[in-house]
């Protein structure tokens, strides 16, 4: 009989017993405690709690590994890789069953997993990769560069094909900053009246994207839009540009489907986003460390989800991270 066939005959046979030894109804409850919580734990390891998509992440992993009978708990790297390496430490030496990591950097955070894998303890990738095949048990991620090929498209229509624009990139270690900026200009660079007069980080950081954009205007006051690689930026840039009077004149576009942006986008502030599905790939993750901690061994390294453009036009059918 499999291992995934045992657990629930297993926590049957425990609450048998205890009803048959005529124990109290609180001993029932503690039977059934100690047979959930002999799954062991499960680490959350997220690359900054500072930006509320990645606490939606990291809550729903927590949450369905809890579900699944596993004590979970949420570790914050801080965009910091060297924090991150004493999260794995830490996890490491607890005797951590599993973990579900969304990594700082696609190349700093290969020797982490590694780490944990010498230690016997599987990692599931969330929505950003590392540059590894055969670290991780599997990735799961957004297919960005889908994402802003159709977002490029909606950038060239609203822009009618001609207009200045500015880009706020997102933290340069992070693969998803590039699949995003490539799919982009895979559409807007065939359309030479689009001219892209500066392109810089902000880290992914909404105050940081509002500093950026403060000095981009200085520099290019009469620019016609700005294209943010997550919604946080995008947030940042319109911050500016509506102190700076500019809000009207320049069209914001942003990507992850965040409540704030998807709001804007409601409101008429911003033009578009593209919609993760944050939620659904933190459960994918966790029921994916439970089957493999069952016994299961075979999964896909790398599984792109699927994303939506979201603009005025749209945004009744959505609400933060997913559809309504």
């Amino acid at each position: 009989m499999s291992k995934k066939a045992l657990m629930p005959l297993a926590t049957a046979a425990i609450v048998a017993i205890t009803l048959l030894s005529g124990c109290k109804p609180k001993d029932e409850s503690r039977a059934l405690e100690e047979a959930t919580q002999s799954k062991g734990r499960i680490a959350v390891v997220i690359s900054t709690l500072n930006n509320p998509w990645f606490v939606v992440l990291g809550e729903t992993a927590a949450e369905r590994a809890g579900q699944l009978g596993y004590e979970a708990t949420i570790f914050d790297s801080q965009n910091d890789t060297a924090k991150e390496t004493d999260h794995f430490e830490n996890i490491i030496a607890a005797g951590y069953k599993a973990i579900l990591f969304n990594p700082t950097d696609a190349d700093g955070s290969i020797s982490n997993v590694r780490k944990a894998k010498v230690a016997g303890i599987p990692t599931f990738c969330m929505d950003r990769e590392i540059n590894s095949t055969d670290a991780a048990v599997a990735q799961i991620l957004s297919d960005n560069y889908s994402g802003c090929v159709k977002l490029g498209q909606y950038f060239v229509e609203k822009l009618n094909k001609k207009g200045a624009y500015v880009e706020l990139l997102g933290l340069v270690g992070d693969n998803n900053t590039w699949n995003r900026s490539q799919g982009f200009h895979s559409v807007v660079d065939n359309y030479e009246d689009i001219k892209m007069v500066a392109q810089q980080t902000a880290e992914f950081d909404r105050n940081k994207a509002m500093e950026v954009m403060e000095s981009m205007l200085q520099a290019h006051p009469n620019i016609n839009a700005v294209f943010c690689g997550n919604d946080a930026m995008a947030m940042g840039a319109y911050q500016a540009l509506a102190a700076a009077g500019k809000a009207k004149d320049v069209m914001v576009f942003g990507y992850d489907g965040a409540k704030d942006v998807v709001d804007s986008i409601n409101d008429k502030k911003i033009v578009a986003t593209v919609m993760q599905f944050p939620r659904l790939m933190a459960k994918t993750a966790a029921e994916w460390a439970d089957q493999y901690l069952l016994g299961e061994t075979s999964f896909p390294q790398k599984v792109p989800v699927a994303v939506e453009l979201v603009n005025q036009e749209n945004v009744d059918r959505y609400t933060a991270y997913g559809k309504r």
